[in-house]
Parts: C-alpha cells; sequence; structure tokens
C-alpha cells in the first residue's frame, strides 16, 4: 500500500498480512505512517497506491460488511464525554446490532473490571479509566479483526498488566487477527507474536521480538527501537 498527502508520502508499499489468532505489533516513531495504516484499514482514508483486503472482500467494495466484523480502540478518539458510560457502550452495541445489548454492555464493564464506572459521566474519567472504556467498547461485538492503538497508553503498571492479560485472553478464546501499536517495549514483547518496525513509511524489519533483537545485535528491543529511531538503518 501506499498513501500520500500533497505530495508526501505517509507510507510507502507496505504490505502485510494478519492470521486469525495472530498480534501483530507496529512500532515505530511518532511520524512512521502506523496511524495512517490504521486508518487505511478502518476505511477512514483510502490508499493512493494498493488495495486493503479483509474476510476475503475488497475493502474499497465491502466496507460496510468488514466494519461489522472488525473494531478498534485509540487513545486518540474520544467518546461522548456528556455520556454515562453505561449509555456510550449500550449505543455502540446498538449499532453494532448486538443482541441483548445490555447483557453484552455489563459483560464488557465486568471484563474490564470497571463496573464502578458505569454511571460516571465519560466526559469526567481520568486518562487510564477512557481507555478502559474505550477498550470495552472495542470488544463489544466480538471482533474478528482488532486494532488497538497504544491501548496501555496513561495506565498505570498494574491496570497495564492486566490489559496485555486481558488482550492474551481474548486471542486464546476468541483468535481474532490482531494489529497492536505500542511504545512499550513490554507490552510488544509481552502481547505479540510478531513485530513490524515502521520508518518514514516503510517495513524495515519484521518477525519475533527475539529474532529483531538476534538481527541488530541489540540488548532488548528497546534498544533496537533506539537504534532505528536515530538512523533508520537495517545494518547491524
Amino acid at each position: 500500500m501506499v498513501k500520500r498527502f500533497n505530495g508526501f508520502t505517509a507510507v510507502n508499499g507496505v504490505s502485510l498480512t494478519v492470521q486469525p489468532g495472530e498480534v501483530v505489533g507496529l512500532l515505530g516513531v511518532n511520524g512512521a505512517g502506523k496511524t495512517t495504516l490504521m486508518n487505511m484499514i478502518l476505511g477512514l482514508i483510502t490508499p493512493t497506491e494498493g488495495s486493503i483486503r479483509a474476510f476475503g472482500m475488497d475493502q474499497r467494495k465491502h466496507r460496510l460488511e468488514i466494519l461489522k466484523r472488525a473494531n478498534f480502540c485509540t487513545t486518540y478518539a474520544a467518546l461522548p464525554g456528556n455520556l454515562k458510560v453505561r449509555h456510550n457502550l449500550l449505543i455502540f452495541a446498538r449499532l453494532y446490532g448486538i443482541p441483548h445489548a445490555k447483557r453484552k454492555v455489563e459483560e464488557m464493564l465486568s471484563l474490564l473490571e470497571i463496573e464502578k464506572l458505569a454511571d460516571k459521566p465519560t466526559g469526567q474519567l481520568s486518562a487510564g479509566e477512557s481507555t478502559r472504556v474505550n477498550l470495552a467498547k472495542a470488544l463489544l461485538n466480538d471482533p474478528e479483526l482488532l486494532l488497538l492503538d497504544e491501548p496501555t497508553a496513561s495506565l498505570d503498571p498494574d491496570i497495564a498488566d492486566k490489559v496485555r492479560k486481558l488482550v492474551r485472553r481474548v486471542q486464546r478464546e476468541r483468535s481474532p487477527a490482531i494489529l497492536y501499536t505500542s511504545h512499550n517495549m513490554r507490552d510488544i514483547t509481552e502481547v505479540c507474536d510478531r513485530v513490524l518496525f515502521l520508518h518514514e513509511g516503510k517495513i524495515l524489519a519484521g518477525g519475533t521480538a527475539d529474532e529483531i533483537v538476534a538481527q541488530f545485535q541489540q540488548e532488548d528491543l528497546e534498544n533496537v527501537f533506539i537504534k532505528i529511531a536515530r538512523s533508520g538503518g537495517l545494518e547491524g
């Protein structure tokens, strides 16, 4: 895929596949192309060149059918702040046509351990609480494709650990294809089966976390990230 904005190439020849039951991590500095790639997969913007397929369907022709089977969580899109958490989740459950919507909302509140937030106005939540509510929203329709954009941002270590375990539990029990971005190397090493490094819109390296660490001859994934951020080179 290629995406250009007024002559600037944000995504340059990226090709990737995420299999059911697989968590693929997207790493890269701000501006590497991660968000643009996510937005293209969601159909919010269209590729300048190339195409996107999900569930055997072309996204340009079957966007709504694909989105019914997908969902996303991002810290950069707030839910309506004047509505209570319960009401926000209920609206999204009904938009997705989920049967027994109230029961499903209660299930998600319990799963994310946010029952005490149910009747609180969404606009009064802390950053960490908002992230957990967004994650509850993302799981409402039992998505087969789940896009997680920094889902542990603004979370304290205890809750971040619970979120990582939750993602693994969802992967194990429901087998969605998950695309996961984070600047937290612990997230990537604990959650992701495979990692792709983006730099200036291109994939520079891919493989398991251990394979990439070995390829770059670094001590850990964080040092690899720093090396790529500073040089963008592939040399070890």
